[in-house]
């Protein structure tokens, strides 16, 4: 075989490797790969779970502002009755949820909760909060995450951290 025989060779495949990648990129984009809600590798979301999955984070965003920043008990009406704690703290139902934290907001009037960022996946609602308890208090960073079943909030999970006077980093925790 020439030389000449060999470089058509090593042209054409190198071409065929740039017409197979070339495919591969244009398949991932006609395909949505990338976007925000496509994160492992699974097929997009249709339009109707998008939507219900806004509904359900708009749902906990408002149930959170009522409860935990205007300390109003009706604002837990899309709480459920069997709804489910994982905070061994607090006990499992609605009733003894809103029961104790209404005894701690008259306890803590000044008490607020701010939303620093939010997401959702299927049917959970993660928010990453900033909670005080007055002007004066650093507060603690909050990760709760509710799962939300047919427009109520049937299960509960949080993971608490006090914010602290000093850090051994310059990054804040929000």
């Amino acid at each position: 075989m020439t030389a000449a025989t060999h470089r058509q060779r090593r042209q054409n495949a190198r071409a065929k490797g740039t017409a197979a990648a070339l495919a591969v990129i244009a398949a991932l984009t006609l395909t949505g790969c990338g976007s925000s809600s496509d994160t492992d590798g699974a097929a997009p979301q249709s339009t109707q779970a998008q939507s219900t999955q806004e509904a359900n984070r708009a749902l906990v965003l408002e149930f959170y502002d009522g409860f935990f920043n205007r300390h109003d008990p009706a604002a837990a009406s899309v709480i459920a009755d069997n709804y489910k704690q994982h905070n061994p703290q607090v006990p499992d139902g609605k009733a003894a949820f809103v029961d104790l934290l209404t005894a701690n907001f008259a306890m803590n009037p000044n008490s607020k909760a701010t939303v620093v960022r939010s997401a959702v996946d299927g049917d959970l609602v993660y928010l990453h909060v900033h909670s005080t308890n007055g002007p004066d208090d650093r507060g603690q960073a909050i990760v709760d995450i509710f799962r939300v079943d047919n427009g109520a909030i049937v299960e509960h999970w949080d993971v608490i951290q006090p914010v602290p006077q000093t850090a051994a980093n310059s990054n804040t925790m929000f």
